[in-house]
């Protein structure tokens, strides 16, 4: 008796070791993912031109029409490769869409961002010069980054017992918006938005049954699955900024209503 009460006790204090195991993990994870990447913003645009919403109330005529500059960052040491060019278009047009049903902005054009570069204090000059350019007063900036980290482990196949030995990679996807007013030299709103996603596939294609599968951080039931095997990347990093443009239109729109 005494030793079925001592194992019991055993196995009641090792169960609530495991459950707050999985409690430090979940807010290690979510510490992560708060904090990485790191914000680029800084490298292209000052914070200190940074107004607020007053500004843009008093902005006579809008929604106010502005030109969209999808920056690709991939300077920071760690960076992830970026995004292809037709998803990152894909990603753009989206943004396009989903940006005047945040806040009172039209974006009437997508422009290309490659002669725009990172500086240590950032350069506004460089953005006035772009809206000059294409005839804009204003500037709607989206500076893209993410960083991702790739481990070995062991993939379940379905129902059966049976393991393959495989990879999961974890990426985390953060876009950073400002709103620039070119004549008056601020920004007149800023937000940012952070994604994650997790792609575990086999050392070896083939198994297209169950892999390569990309799942949502944290813990979601649902499964995306990549069109290729060697594909599957681009797809992770595909998957994780969609959730970051979710997560940045959201902020977007609660920030302009007072939310």
């Amino acid at each position: 008796m005494r030793r079925t009460k001592l194992h019991g006790l055993r196995w009641e204090m090792r169960h609530q070791f495991n459950q707050f195991s999985l409690v430090l993990i979940a807010i290690f994870m979510v510490s992560c993912a708060a904090a990485v990447p790191p914000a680029r913003i800084g490298e292209y645009v000052s914070s200190w031109r940074q107004v607020g919403r007053e500004a843009f109330t008093k902005i006579d005529q809008r929604p106010v029409q502005a030109g969209l500059v999808m920056v690709s960052d991939t300077a920071e040491p760690g960076a992830a490769p970026s995004l292809p060019e037709e998803a990152l278009a894909r990603l753009g047009e989206s943004l396009q869409r989903d940006l005047g049903r945040a806040i009172p902005v039209a974006i009437t054009e997508i422009i290309s961002a490659d002669r725009i570069k990172p500086q240590p204090q950032g350069d506004w000059a460089q953005f006035a010069e772009l809206g000059q350019q294409h005839g804009f007063d204003y500037l709607a900036v989206v500076i893209v980054s993410s960083t991702e980290q790739e481990y070995p482990v062991t993939l379940s196949l379905g129902l059966t017992r049976h393991a393959q030995p495989g990879f999961r990679r974890d990426n985390w996807s953060l876009l950073e918006f400002a709103l620039l007013d070119l004549k008056q030299h601020q920004i007149l709103a800023q937000a940012e938005g952070r994604g994650w996603a997790t792609l575990d596939r086999p050392s070896a294609p083939g198994i297209n049954q169950w892999y390569p599968a990309i799942s949502l951080r944290p813990q979601d039931e649902r499964r995306i699955w990549p069109p290729t095997y060697v594909g599957a990347p681009n797809t992770l990093r595909v998957v994780s900024f969609e959730q970051a443009a979710q997560r940045l239109v959201l902020k977007l729109h609660n920030s302009w209503r007072g939310v």
